[in-house]
């Protein structure tokens, strides 16, 4: 796929530069791809009735390890004795890790963000288990200044809580400010609060950098 050049804010005397932006960054089919069940078919020995049916009764309590109202050692024993697995619990936080795949179209565009000096921040619902070894298995993370993460929040998205925590901690101006998000019920949210924002498709991107493009040049 041909990846678009988004412009600088670094412009000819002929146009004036780009304001620099505030831009609030979702993680999960943004940043990176992920597929759990794929990783947590692994840990169910051969012969387990029902796998799907346990591999989704695991998921379907993430949201209380998202907002922080489980630790990840209960949550892994739970899900263990749900998954029927002898598994360790070590085993099912590598598992539970090993689910992402970068997504390179959307880091080209971050690091020319970075360089043109727009505020990065980070806001994603995610875990103490992949918190903070995602930082260090992909140390491009490092081009985002601030991160705020639910587990540590206490809050979930689209909570309009959790953007106002941003807006205040990082005294943002929603009219500034660039949220890109995957889930329709986020961005509805983010547009309640008044930022920019578009909903991401891993499979589109390319209309991703067109809109971005068009919002840097309208200023």
């Amino acid at each position: 796929m041909t990846t678009r050049v988004i412009p600088s804010i670094q412009q000819s005397s002929r146009n004036p530069p780009f304001r620099t932006k505030t831009f609030l960054f979702d993680i999960g089919r943004v940043l990176l791809d992920f597929d759990f069940e794929s990783s947590l078919a692994r840990l169910i020995p051969s012969g387990t009735d029902n796998a799907h049916e346990r591999i989704r009764s695991v998921l379907h309590r993430k949201d209380e390890l998202e907002s922080g109202q489980i630790d990840p050692a209960g949550y892994a024993d739970w899900a263990l004795s749900i998954l029927g697995s002898d598994a360790t619990r070590e085993q099912f936080y590598q598992a539970w890790q090993q689910i992402f795949t970068r997504n390179a179209s959307m880091w080209h565009c971050v690091r020319q963000l970075a360089a043109d000096n727009h505020n990065l921040i980070l806001i994603s619902n995610i875990n103490a288990i992949h918190c903070p070894w995602i930082f260090t298995a992909y140390p491009e993370f490092a081009l985002f200044e601030h991160k705020i993460l639910s587990f540590e929040a206490g809050i979930l998205k689209p909570e309009l809580a959790i953007y106002q925590y941003a807006i205040n901690t990082y005294r943002l101006d929603p009219a500034e400010t660039i949220y890109i998000d995957d889930q329709p019920q986020n961005i509805a949210a983010g547009q309640q609060m008044g930022f920019l924002c578009w909903q991401y498709d891993l499979n589109h991107h390319q209309a991703f950098e067109v809109w971005l493009q068009e919002t840097l040049a309208a200023g």
